[in-house]
């Protein structure tokens, strides 16, 4: 059977003051490493339209990718990283809904958009599981929930380094160690696919839909 890791505890304390140091350096740093899966993420969900939510927008990255039918909200707990977004929003000249609000209690009404993404974010709440089924909560019967991620292997060298690093959570900001089956809660996501995400298939995406 394989090893079930534990996950690192983190709390909202520890993500806004990790996102306080990491937001005028994002941009420039981990974004440089996700930006070609945030461009392969969102013209995955081009082919759609209607009400989209980001949920763990941070610092806009995707905002400029969106196809112009979709109506976008956003939502981080980082103030820092959502104002930088509000300036990106500005710059591209995307009109967006952006909102300082917990992914763990979503302040919307049931099924009430089309297309819900979560793009590097799960392995920074403190509770994922909640997190995903506010997801599922808010997205309409039909609609689609979209994920990227990185999920811990369970053996060689990488679970190793991931298992080094998980005691340090807390300061990074996010949970190296965070297997696939943390986000596999909510009997309402069936899982369409799963896609190595750009540029070293580090991540993965995953697309779910809804049940009718």
């Amino acid at each position: 059977m394989p090893h079930r890791a534990r996950l690192a505890k983190m709390d909202h304390h520890d993500v806004r003051r990790a996102y306080r140091r990491w937001a005028p350096v994002y941009d420039h740093t981990f974004g440089r490493i996700v930006e070609a899966g945030v461009r392969q993420a969102a013209a995955h969900v081009n082919r759609l339209s209607g009400r989209l939510l980001e949920v763990g927008v941070g610092t806009g990255l995707a905002l400029p990718h969106y196809g112009p039918q979709f109506e976008v909200t956003g939502v981080d707990l980082s103030p820092d990283m959502l104002a930088r977004a509000q300036e990106r929003a500005h710059r591209v000249g995307r009109t967006v809904r952006l909102h300082e609000m917990d992914a763990g209690h979503l302040d919307f009404p049931d099924h009430h958009f089309d297309v819900v993404m979560a793009m590097f974010v799960l392995t920074v709440v403190p509770d994922p599981a909640r997190v995903m089924h506010e997801l599922a909560r808010v997205t309409r019967p039909g609609g689609t929930v979209l994920l990227v991620n990185h999920f811990s292997v369970d053996r060689g060298l990488r679970a190793m380094i991931e298992k080094g690093f998980s005691r340090h959570a807390t300061r990074l900001g996010w949970r190296p160690e965070f297997p696939l089956h943390t986000v596999m809660v909510s009997d309402k996501l069936h899982l369409v696919s799963a896609t190595p995400a750009r540029p070293f298939g580090f991540f993965t995406m995953l697309d779910f839909r809804k049940a009718e």
